[in-house]
């Protein structure tokens, strides 16, 4: 029986010891994210306050998840990055490659405007972690978080956060959505309206018959906010998100070296496929937002087979 309280917590002390080692540096292309954020400039004081709290929040998951992956590769963490612009957005995808994440991909989107009410926005940001074991026992991770500022004053915080399983270890499965569970009670919140969307799926999905197959254990925060303050949603989007993916980092930390068997490659090759289908076909940014070359750099599998 493997001892998880130990190996959770060695993860946690070597992140803790080298994280000053290993600063993922902030875009650098040219344009908003290069130069001037000139939109953020213009912001009323309020707005000001949150577009920075979301600024402050992406570089230090950069900082937190790459140096994980890194750890968990035992120190072998090989960075690419590329930078796309649009019409609606500008983008830097960082990736990085080794032999127990294979891959981890991150989207940074500077959101020009809202492309699905067509509504432009006076600041926006758009962060995604995309994580792709080796290890066949444990699934992908897909997290993202949103923060859209509009010249009104309006403003939305939302997010997705879901692991997509091949072979399904329920112990594991377990402890994310314990995880899960124990934030909803502590912003005394119900769970279940928020879980349904990730096990059943945004109405707005075009294909649902190529919809991804998430275990429902995380929680989607793409519906109306739990609150009407702002800086409350912030406060629970972001805290879901660094411990669901602490949780599933330390998933991987303790499988990476357990045995499996030619059936669990099977269920990770056809989960593998399956994600790549729905970002094809149903998922409703990928499909006809965010542009072929930007979302597959940055969360498909390293192998998919036909």
């Amino acid at each position: 029986m493997l001892n998880t309280g130990l190996h959770r917590a060695a993860l946690k002390l070597a992140i803790f010891v080298v994280s000053f080692s290993f600063a993922i540096p902030a875009p650098s292309f040219a344009g908003e994210f290069g130069g001037i954020d000139r939109r953020f400039n213009k912001l009323p004081e309020e707005q000001k306050a949150l577009a920075s709290r979301m600024k402050d929040f992406m570089q230090e998951m950069d900082d937190r998840y790459f140096e994980q992956a890194k750890q968990i590769n035992d120190g072998e963490l090989a960075l690419e990055d590329k930078d796309f612009t649009t019409d609606t957005s500008d983008y830097n995808v960082l990736v990085g490659r080794g032999p127990d994440v294979e891959k981890i991909g991150r989207m940074w989107s500077y959101v020009k405007e809202d492309a699905r009410e067509n509504e432009e926005l006076s600041w926006g940001r758009f962060y995604s972690i995309d994580v792709h074991p080796k290890t066949p026992l444990v699934g992908m991770l897909h997290a993202t978080m949103v923060m859209q500022l509009y010249p009104d004053g309006r403003s939305f915080v939302g997010g997705w956060l879901g692991v997509l399983p091949g072979t399904k270890v329920d112990e594991d499965l377990a402890d994310l959505k314990v995880t899960m569970d124990n934030i909803f009670a502590e912003f005394d919140l119900d769970v279940d309206f928020y879980r349904d969307l990730i096990c059943v799926g945004d109405p707005r999905e075009i294909r649902r018959e190529f919809r991804r197959r998430p275990a429902c254990v995380g929680a989607s925060f793409y519906a109306r906010p739990p609150f009407r303050d702002v800086n409350k949603n912030f406060d629970l989007v972001s805290k879901a998100f660094v411990e669901f993916t602490d949780m599933y980092m330390e998933t991987i930390e303790r499988r990476k070296d357990q045995a499996f068997t030619d059936e669990d490659i099977v269920a990770q090759d056809g989960m593998r496929k399956r994600w790549l289908i729905d970002q094809l076909y149903s998922d409703p940014f990928a499909s006809a937002i965010v542009p072929f070359e930007v979302w597959s750099y940055a969360n498909v599998p390293p192998v998919i087979k036909f």
